[in-house]
């Protein structure tokens, strides 16, 4: 039987998509810039992601951001921009504290990030990450990704942060 109630969200800058609860994201159609690399990261969440910047060394990550008020095994959900054709690996993870600016994860893969690298994240107790799509330096033809089985579950809202992107519209029930 075909699902009757699904409804649609769509916006042309990182933003709220969908009103506040719980649903089920279905689709996800987005088109690249043609501009450049792009991205689009997906949170469960009632706040804006947070910006801050990072940098890799093996598989410890370093996230630096002034006054995070994060404690150490916190849990944030994570989208990392990529530099010099390698990034950490967007998710959720437990953090380690480092000091009022720093934190750490670990990766479960390895590699070399220069420090200063942008990425986004929400903290646990309100917020985590979905999921992530990346666009090709000359794409411009819309891509939809449809979400196998029932769909993903939002909790509580959904936050697409995106760059070199010049649309994210998502179908949801």
């Amino acid at each position: 039987m075909m699902q009757t109630d699904v409804s649609s969200g769509h916006i042309d800058t990182s933003g709220f998509i969908i009103p506040p609860g719980r649903v089920r994201m279905k689709q996800v159609t987005y088109q690249g810039s043609g501009a450049g690399a792009g991205y689009v990261e997906m949170f469960d969440s009632t706040a804006a992601p947070i910006a801050a910047t990072y940098g890799r060394s093996g598989t410890t990550i370093t996230v630096t951001k002034s006054a995070h008020g994060l404690k150490s095994n916190d849990v944030v959900g994570i989208g990392f921009s990529a530099a010099g054709g390698s990034s950490g690996t967007d998710g959720n993870y437990v953090i380690t504290v480092v000091n009022s600016s720093t934190f750490t994860i670990e990766d479960p893969n390895s590699g070399t990030v220069t420090p200063g690298t942008a990425c986004r994240y929400v903290d646990g107790t309100g917020g985590r990450w979905l999921t992530s799509f990346s666009t090709a330096t000359s794409q411009t033809t819309p891509v939809a990704v449809l979400i196998p089985g029932e769909g993903m579950l939002v909790r509580s809202g959904l936050y697409a942060s995106f760059s070199n992107v010049t649309f994210v519209t998502v179908f949801y029930a």
